[in-house]
């Protein structure tokens, strides 16, 4: 399944997992905007937890919660592997990480705040790639 997904897909894998989240946000809405099911909703998926990402590192911490709980409810349809990604790993670290905003907020108001205050474990969602 990796080898249907463009290019252009695992160019925002990269720009997601190096913390460029504005930027995969444009490279995934791109290819949501042209894709038909079952990638659209996958490509939908990543891109809000993209953007709630982005939201969280600029203190919108409710805007992070909505798109942290959005994307993953939309990935969590999908095969533990689906696309040469680990949909399981990316959806873990998102709810734990929306689980210690719903806890924090609005006290923790940014990520440097929620971080600390967090399980030990607890890091930035990354999209780990399967070798297939």
């Amino acid at each position: 399944m990796e080898d249907n997904l463009p290019q252009e897909f695992w160019e925002g894998v990269e720009q997601f997992n190096k913390g460029q989240f504005y930027t995969c946000h444009d490279t995934l809405e791109f290819l949501w905007s042209e894709a038909s099911e079952p990638h659209r909703t996958f490509y939908q998926g990543i891109l809000q937890i993209a953007v709630a990402l982005y939201h969280l590192n600029n203190n919108n911490v409710r805007g992070a919660a909505i798109l942290l709980g959005e994307g993953s409810n939309r990935l969590q349809h999908y095969p533990s592997t689906y696309a040469g990604i680990d949909v399981n790993q990316l959806l873990y670290q998102s709810k734990a990480l929306l689980s210690v905003i719903q806890r924090n907020f609005p006290r923790a108001n940014n990520l440097e705040n929620l971080l600390p205050e967090a399980h030990k474990n607890l890091k930035i969602p990354q999209i780990v790639s399967i070798e297939g």
